[in-house]
């Protein structure tokens, strides 16, 4: 690891010790990191970083059962199921913050791709191609009409009614590796024709990722297509 590499590790421990310490006393945020309250202050206070160590800790494991909780607090589920994520996708700092998490926690592979569904999804998979530094593509149930060239991909769902994505072939080479993310997986519907598009482009899987998992049917239906890692930050 790099100065720089360095460096923004511990900048983003600051920052999830920032956003737990936002409904926390420090003595509770002691209790809940391990670490103690005299040092906690300083980081949240900016008048020390971490070293690389703690800091890491902080990111793969308090950060991933942090942001997990804090994601929690802001969903809302209906009588029906119906999942309310509003609070979550419309946070763009909120999803910056989660990235690097998300990253550490699943060890995907760095992606050339990160891509999602028109358009919940967008916001997640924007914070996650910044973190990598990567392109962020995103499918339509439309096409645009000044492009030529698309993948495709066509379901036909249980209802009767078909769903088609489109992508532009310019958006995906061959050979490319890419991290398909969405806001919520119920069905793993959305996540399959995703990655039929990253096969019709002969490109690689890097992993499945959701912010939310509405039951356990769409990671398994995802775990079923690829050997990468497939993974929710909180399920309902």
């Amino acid at each position: 690891m790099n100065r720089a590499e360095k460096a923004a590790l511990q900048l983003r421990a600051v920052d999830v010790l920032r956003m737990l310490k936002e409904t926390r006393t420090y003595d509770e945020l002691a209790e809940a990191t391990g670490l103690p309250a005299g040092d906690l202050n300083r980081y949240v206070n900016g008048h020390v970083l971490p070293g690389t160590e703690r800091a890491s800790e902080v990111v793969e494991e308090v950060g991933r059962e942090a942001l997990a909780a804090e994601l929690e607090a802001r969903i809302q589920v209906d009588s029906e199921g119906y999942v309310d994520n509003s609070g979550a996708v419309f946070d763009q700092p909120f999803l910056d913050l989660a990235a690097p998490v998300v990253a550490d926690a699943f060890d995907f592979e760095r992606p050339d791709v990160v891509l999602t569904a028109a358009t919940d999804g967008i916001t997640l998979a924007a914070s996650l191609a910044s973190y990598y530094g990567t392109r962020c593509a995103y499918a339509k149930k439309r096409k645009e009409t000044a492009v030529e060239d698309f993948f495709e991909a066509r379901e036909r769902l249980e209802s009767g009614i078909e769903l088609t994505y489109y992508l532009p072939a310019a958006a995906i080479d061959r050979d490319d590796s890419v991290l398909v993310v969405d806001d919520l997986i119920r069905s793993g519907e959305t996540q399959e024709l995703l990655l039929d598009i990253v096969e019709t482009a002969e490109a690689e899987v890097a992993g499945v990722f959701a912010l939310i998992a509405a039951g356990s049917d769409g990671i398994e239906r995802a775990e079923g297509r690829t050997e990468a890692p497939v993974g929710s930050l909180t399920t309902v």
